[in-house]
């Protein structure tokens, strides 16, 4: 029964896209505008007989703005970007290996420590991926209401779904609401993952532009059924691929009684004032002052029916417990913004942080004792600028903790030239020192060895960067990292006698660690073919392998794309290779929600390949994907975390769906 509703559903979706009729314009895009129904034409010959001529809407009027203010606008194009997008996340998520049920986290087969950030940052960190933070948060200015649809299969019960509706009002206002909502049973034991992030946006401006606002509302909740992976005996059964263990459901799991859950909640608004108002492209001078306010509940919550000993370590309490962490932060910062024609934009602002982040408990274990809270205010100063000169593109940043418990500064510099159309190089600097995040500094549990407080130092880095960018040569991304004093996750066999349980803490290397990264990406096409590809190396050098990463990761497509049925649909197909060198794959922690280092196997080495039909029928994306066909034939040796297989050999369905009224 649901399948015929949902191809009912589909088949229905694609009568209507087809149904709406949309003009080409010649420079920019779709022209939006209605079928040419008998209403329609004698409305036209009304408008004609008065002289009365009609604006066009076209695509370009349907404006994206970004948290830094970057203006794009709504893209309803079908290329191989937007297949690599079309997933959870709902960005390219090339460098993360997923785990087997969506919802679930992801290992990180690369890291990018730029930062500006001067607060610590909640732990939990494996259930953020798709978390939506400040920057994640898009703003919207339409001609006329916009609405989006997202829909795609998950695994076994369930599907993904997310749902987004904007409208301006007036010139002036504009507002935005939307949810993406998931629900999938996943193939293995206890593995059910059920997340909701709702998103409301809105953005104001007075007639003579003197006040601007923007303000958005998130509240989010990620849940998660762990298993604890396979057990050991489980492995070999799969990675032998026994014929009876091909039903995932067989396989025998660590636990079947645990969850965690993080929840959020952030209220954001920025909004500033224009003393002195540029009129025209002659004014020199520009000054305003601008107010940012923004609140955040966050929660993480761990529940076990009851406590396994044999996976955790020893218990205070072998029954049904609850570790439970808040966090509650309060930021303001007031802006003193001054351009000129000549100097380019300046902003000096000061910052107040009131974070309260802990427990409702002290623990006293070994006679120490260990605080329930982390609670105080920071003070910060810092400043921008931005100059362009021609071709010449020139920003800076930087902040520094004034006062307060936590130590914190940052400097980032980037230059961008632009020699052409298709060619830009941009160059830049980024210095960071801020404090591990909370769950390194405070944790309490139900199990004893899952308790510490620790006075670390702030983690240092410094990177280097350099990006060409060119759709003639390629895109290259180079960039070089230092790291001082990174705080990591790690089993401590210190003191254990042989064969009994070895607890995971957090440590901080006393080595300073280098890390490479080169990205290309290059497209090749020939006709109506192509070949996109995406490589990355990467380099540590690194004496005690707390940062491990492969050293060879790369995504390669070759498709074939084309007009179809007298342009009616456009027809996308191909296949996309997956792979990445073994290496010592990091180990997850479902009580922690984090990744720690282990060093005892490496995983990788197996190829995955996609096939897609993907078509766009109007407005409409269709995606149609068979996932890691090849499992069946290339050895059952794809992990995305030790113990945590990848996904079988999959069929996918989805498609994005986009109505302008």
């Amino acid at each position: 029964m649901k399948k015929r509703v949902l191809f009912l559903f589909i088949i229905f979706s694609v009568n209507i896209s087809v149904s709406q009729e949309r003009k080409l314009n010649k420079a920019q895009g779709t022209v939006i505008e209605p079928q040419d129904s008998l209403l329609n034409k004698d409305l036209s010959r009304k408008s004609k007989s008065r002289n009365i001529e009609k604006p066009e809407t076209v695509i370009t009027d349907y404006l994206i703005i970004s948290h830094k203010n970057d203006t794009t606008f709504v893209d309803t194009t079908l290329t191989i970007l937007k297949e690599y997008k079309f997933n959870y996340l709902r960005k390219d998520n090339f460098g993360l290996m997923p785990f087997s049920n969506l919802g679930q986290t992801y290992n990180s087969l690369t890291y990018n420590f730029e930062n500006t950030s001067l607060m610590p940052s909640f732990g939990a960190r494996a259930r953020h991926f798709n978390y939506m933070e400040i920057q994640d948060i898009n703003y919207y200015r339409v001609p006329t209401p916009l609405t989006e649809l997202l829909y795609k299969s998950a695994f076994e019960q369930g599907q993904l779904a997310d749902s987004f509706f904007t409208v301006n009002t007036s010139p002036q206002f504009n507002f935005s609401i939307a949810y993406k909502g998931l629900r999938s049973l996943g193939k293995y034991q206890h593995l059910l993952t059920s997340t909701g992030n709702f998103r409301f946006t809105t953005n104001y401006q007075t007639k003579n532009k003197r006040y601007v606002a923007r303000a958005h509302m998130v509240t989010q909740d990620l849940l998660n059924q762990e298993n604890g992976g396979l057990q050991d005996i489980m492995v070999e059964n799969f990675e032998n691929g026994v014929e009876e263990f091909l039903d995932r459901s067989i396989l025998e799991v660590n636990f079947e009684n645990a969850e965690n859950i993080l929840k959020g909640k952030r209220f954001h608004l920025e909004h500033t004032y224009n003393i002195i108002n540029k009129k025209d492209s002659l004014s020199k001078n520009k000054l305003s002052i601008g107010h940012i306010i923004s609140l955040k509940d966050k929660s993480f919550q761990y529940d076990q029916s009851s406590a396994n000993t044999s996976f955790f370590g020893t218990a205070f309490s072998s029954s049904k417990f609850r570790d439970r962490v808040t966090l509650e932060n309060l930021y303001n910062q007031l802006q003193l913004n001054f351009s000129n024609n000549i100097i380019g934009d300046l902003q000096f602002n000061i910052s107040n942080n009131n974070y309260n982040y802990g427990y409702n408990k002290v623990v006293v274990l070994n006679g120490n004792t260990i605080a329930n809270r982390l609670k105080g205010d920071v003070f910060s100063a810092g400043g921008k600028y931005h100059k362009q000169f021609k071709k010449f593109e020139l920003h800076g940043e930087l902040g520094l903790n004034v006062s307060g418990d936590f130590e914190g500064n940052f400097i980032k510099a980037h230059a961008t030239f632009k020699l052409n159309n298709d060619l830009s190089a941009t160059a830049s600097l980024n210095h960071s020192s801020k404090a591990p995040n909370y769950n390194a500094l405070l944790y309490q549990s139900n199990h004893v060895n899952y308790n510490w407080q620790n006075n670390f130092n702030n983690t240092e880095t410094q990177q280097l960067a350099f990006q060409l960018k060119s759709k003639k040569i390629a895109n290259i991304l180079v960039d070089y990292s230092t790291i001082t004093d990174h705080t990591y996750f790690k089993r401590d066999s210190t003191g254990i006698p042989e064969g009994e349980f070895v607890p995971i803490k957090p440590f901080q290397n006393n080595k300073t660690i280098s890390y490479l990264r080169v990205k290309l990406e290059k497209e090749i096409k020939v006709g109506k073919f192509a070949l996109h590809n995406t490589v990355m190396y990467q380099n540590t050098q690194d004496e005690n392998k707390v940062l491990n990463v492969p050293e060879l990761t790369t995504r390669n497509t070759i498709y074939y794309a084309s007009h179809v049925f007298k342009k009616a649909m456009y027809l996308q197909t191909g296949v996309t290779f997956n792979y990445f060198t073994a290496y010592n794959m990091n180990a997850y922690d479902p009580l922690l929600a984090e990744f720690y280092v282990q060093t005892e196997k490496e995983y990788g080495n197996f190829p995955r390949l996609d096939f897609f039909i993907n078509a766009k029928i109007r407005q409409t994306r269709i995606y149609l994907k068979a996932e890691h066909f090849n499992s069946a034939f290339t050895g059952y040796n794809y992990f995305a975390a030790p113990n945590n297989p990848y996904r079988d050999f999959t069929v996918r369905f989805g498609l994005v769906w986009n109505f302008f009224m």
